[in-house]
């Protein structure tokens, strides 16, 4: 099994709940309404290719018409390390609402646990659940999957992220930022180590990367 990415879709994420808390788990239940909401969100008829209209003007309809805002989080809920502005204000204001609000990453980067840590830093009270980065999604797709049942080991091209999340669902890894400052043997006869034990490999943002992690990569 070969992970070509790891950012997969929310409504992949939201089917795996066997291996977190029941507070996530109960979130990914209620999140299922990511992939259907209601008519009052989209219409029936919409499709992927549709064109969205553009707000021109506020429009005072809106919030009593949506139940659920995903949002995107680097240049949507932050900049680097700094918090757009308005943003701290439109959170408390939907949650106030009663809105549903989850934030969605493909950067792997971090965890849950991590982009958590980063939320606090803001300011900005999210919790975990609400969460949805793209290295929860690979692993959700692994614990989907019995992956674990195998017995077999993950190899990573990426970050701690990723990392983090496999610990989560009890699945052995390698790689990842240890192989940073590999290199791989060149010279005549030149090998590299092959893990039969090796069932996925799965490929995030990787700060890192290297020739010896695309060697890797071919061999598994």
């Amino acid at each position: 099994m070969h992970i070509a990415r790891s950012s997969l879709s929310a409504a992949l994420m939201a089917t795996s709940v066997r291996a977190f808390s029941p507070a996530a788990s109960s979130s990914f239940r209620s999140s299922a309404a990511i992939s259907n909401l209601s008519s009052r969100t989209f219409s029936s008829t919409t499709s992927l290719n549709a064109n969205v209209l553009k707000l021109t003007e506020p429009a005072k309809d809106l919030l009593p018409d949506v139940d659920v805002f995903i949002f995107d989080c680097d240049g949507v809920i932050w900049r680097g390390d700094s918090v757009i502005e308005g943003i701290p204000e439109t959170l408390e204001k939907l949650r106030a609402l009663g809105k549903k609000m989850y934030f969605v990453t493909n950067n792997s980067t971090k965890s849950r646990k991590g982009y958590k840590k980063k939320f606090d830093s803001l300011g900005l009270d999210v919790p975990a659940e609400e969460i949805f980065s793209s290295s929860f999604a690979a692993a959700a797709y692994l614990e989907q999957t019995n992956f674990k049942e195998s017995g077999k080991k993950v190899y990573v091209v990426g970050e701690v992220g990723i990392q983090e999340e496999l610990d989560l669902i009890g699945v052995p890894h390698f790689g990842g930022p240890e192989d940073g400052g590999k290199q791989p043997d060149m010279g005549p006869g030149g090998a590299l180590p092959h893990d039969s034990d090796v069932g996925a490999v799965i490929v995030g943002f990787d700060r890192n990367i290297n020739y010896y992690k695309f060697n890797m990569l071919i061999v598994y």
